[in-house]
Order: structure tokens, then C-alpha cells, then sequence
């Protein structure tokens, strides 16, 4: 059963007449189409029974077609109203639409208000939890490209270690590694890559800017890539040169407390579970403050996906759930650390995705 003639059973089921799906990412989970529309409209609507259709710019026609989208495609050129054509398409497919699904965590006001219009104000209801429960299990066609996505993450730390020394830039950093993996075909990182060294490290969310590494720093690495139309997300924390006897006890409480979560992992353990185990290591070491953010998220067509990762989340893991386990440590002003790997739930267990080495990894690159 593939991924569309699911929905329209769930659609059937619970007496909605179509769905339409506008997320670029859930188009593309639909479609095969990975398209950036800008403001332009781009979406797949879904009936019940009637055959669906893609609409999306004009000029976008022939990309969509060699994406492998083999239905209807219906497209909309500047000047039209593209909701008015969604609305006569639509007409023209299944009829009068009384009950419409869309996805409420995307849908613009703008946009709503013109269904409301042209469609005569239909009852209009989410479709965004069904669209995370079929997403959430990747199928072995999925697990395979994740696999393919986290090997080149693990190949960009180890551009990383064979870059950092002495003096160079964190920026200067970033560049190597990202000129690297386009060298190996990647197009597009999953989102902008942090090299973070010394103190700077302590933000989580810091900013990859002109400081320059000195021999002694952590330095902090949060990268991943998109390959086909998947992303992987990869966190290491490598050191330059021996570092302090802080810094090594931070790291190794961090090790501890992300290999323990890891491995708990397997169908039946929840969300909060995970995040408890590695949080009361965290904070049984002392360290419990500095660990300010969730364990993870969900990892597939989006680099942030459902579910997350916290500890007032039960739900529980099943086989082909595919997430990340990223535990940190802050102190802010003296040290940043942060180990995350990217997993996939197995019948029985973990495969773990990301292979680069999580023991300190001292580097004396001159």
C-alpha cells in the first residue's frame, strides 16, 4: 500500500473529502517533487477516491514531471489566482468538497481565508498528526538513503579533524568542510554549519563566525547534509591539542550520559525515558543546569521532525522511527560540549547511523 492510497483510507474512514498537503516536505513525501515555491503555491490536494493532483508553478511543470510525479499536474502561472485555480481543479476532479483536510501547523491565513472563499467555507480540519504518523516509520527504501545521508556527515568530521589547527577560523573551517562534500556531490546542507570553539561552544545555537581556534580548545561540530531529498544531523566535539582537566570532565560525563540513552533504545522504551536516562547522568555528575535543551528529534525528509525528544513525551519508539540522541553540556563562559548521533529503532534494538568516533578525539594537527 503506498504512502497516498494510505491517506485515502484514513480519509474515507473519517468522512473528510479530500486533504491538501502544502509543506514542501510532505508534498515531496507524496510526490516525489522537492520544490522550494517561495510564495508561489505549491501542493498536492487528495481525494477520497477521486485521483490526485500536484498544482504548483507553471515553470516548475517539467521538474515535477521528472521527479517521477506521475498524476495529474495542474499548474499556475504569476498572474493567475492560484487558489482559484486549486478551488476549479478541484471542482472539476470529486465535486462539491464539504469536509477538507489541511495541515494547520503551515497553512497561512491568506491561504485560508481564499479556501474559505472559493470553496464556500467547507468544514475544514487537520490532517498534520496523520501526516507525522505516517512519516514517523521510514520503510527500507527511506532507512537505506538515511544511512547514505549519515555516512557523509561522518565523512565531513573527518574533514574536520584533518582541517582544525592553530590559528585558522572557525569560518575557515566550515568552508573546507562544506567544499569537501560538494566535492562528493552533496548540493545542500540540512541547515548552517556550527563550528564552535573554545567558550563559544557553550551556546548551543552559537553562531560559526571569525574566531580562530587556539591549541587546548574543544572544538564543537553540528553538521548535516540533504541527499536525496533526506537529511542527516551529526554532533562531535573534538579536541585541539590536549585540553583542560575541566573540559575532559565535561566531555566524559556528556560521553556517558549519550552512549546510556543510546543504548536504551529499542521498541516499547518512550520518548521520556530516553531523555531521563541521559539527563540523571547529567545531573548526578553535577552538571544538571547546563543541560538546557531536549535529547532530540525526529530525523527524515526534515532535519527537525516529529517527535521530540523530552521528558514529558510518552510516546512510544517503534521500529523504523528514525531520531537524534544529542545531550549537552553549556557552562557558559568555559566550556560547550555536545555528542549526537543519528538512530533508527530495529525489532529488537538500535542501528546506529553515524559511525565517527565518540571518545575524545584529541587532534595535534600542526
Amino acid at each position: 500500500m503506498n504512502k497516498i492510497t494510505k491517506l485515502q483510507d484514513y480519509l474515507n474512514e473519517n468522512g473528510i473529502d479530500a486533504a491538501f498537503i502544502t509543506n514542501p516536505d510532505n508534498v515531496f513525501y507524496f510526490s516525489g517533487f522537492k520544490s522550494n515555491p517561495h510564495e508561489r503555491l505549491l501542493g498536492v490536494m487528495i481525494f477520497k477516491e477521486a485521483e490526485p493532483f500536484l498544482i504548483c508553478p507553471q515553470m516548475e511543470i517539467p521538474d515535477a514531471k521528472s521527479a517521477g510525479w506521475n498524476g495529474r499536474i495542474i499548474g499556475h502561472t504569476d498572474t493567475q489566482n492560484a487558489m482559484e485555480v486549486l478551488h476549479k481543479t478541484a471542482q472539476e476532479t470529486a465535486g462539491s468538497i464539504k469536509v477538507l483536510a489541511i495541515e494547520k501547523s503551515h497553512m497561512i491565513v491568506e491561504r485560508y481565508d481564499a479556501i474559505n472563499e472559493f470553496f464556500g467555507t467547507p468544514k475544514i480540519v487537520g490532517i498534520d498528526e496523520k501526516v507525522n504518523a505516517l512519516r514517523v516509520i521510514k520503510d527500507e527504501a527511506e532507512l537505506e538513503i538515511l544511512r547514505e545521508a549519515a555516512a557523509l556527515a561522518d565523512y565531513a568530521i573527518e574533514v574536520a579533524a584533518k582541517t582544525i589547527k592553530q590559528g585558522i577560523t572557525e569560518i575557515e573551517v566550515m568552508t573546507e568542510i562544506e567544499l569537501a562534500l560538494k566535492k562528493r556531490g552533496v548540493t545542500h546542507m540540512s541547515f548552517d554549519t556550527s563550528v564552535l570553539t573554545g567558550d563559544h561552544a557553550a551556546s548551543p545555537h552559537g553562531k560559526t563566525g571569525g574566531r580562530k581556534l587556539q591549541k587546548g580548545d574543544l572544538v564543537l561540530f553540528d553538521l548535516g547534509v540533504v541527499h536525496k531529498g533526506y537529511c542527516s544531523d551529526i554532533t562531535r566535539t573534538l579536541a585541539l591539542g590536549e585540553p583542560g582537566e575541566e573540559q575532559k570532565k565535561v566531555y566524559n560525563i556528556l560521553l556517558e550520559a549519550q552512549v546510556a540513552a543510546v543504548n536504551a533504545v529499542k521498541p516499547g522504551v518512550t520518548a521520556a525515558e530516553l531523555d531521563r536516562i541521559a539527563r540523571n547522568a547529567i545531573e548526578n555528575a553535577g552538571y544538571g543546569e547546563y543541560f538546557t535543551h531536549r535529547l532530540g528529534h525526529g530525523l527524515g525528509i526534515s532535519v527537525h521532525e516529529f517527535p521530540s525528544l523530552h521528558g514529558a513525551n510518552d510516546m512510544v519508539m517503534e521500529a523504523g522511527m528514525v531520531f537524534t540522541i544529542e545531550p549537552g553540556i553549556y557552562v557558559p563562559g568555559k566550556v560547550g560540549v555536545r555528542i549526537e548521533d543519528d538512530l533508527a529503532v530495529t525489532e529488537t534494538g538500535v542501528e546506529i547511523l553515524t559511525k565517527y568516533p565518540k571518545e575524545l578525539q584529541i587532534i595535534n594537527n600542526i
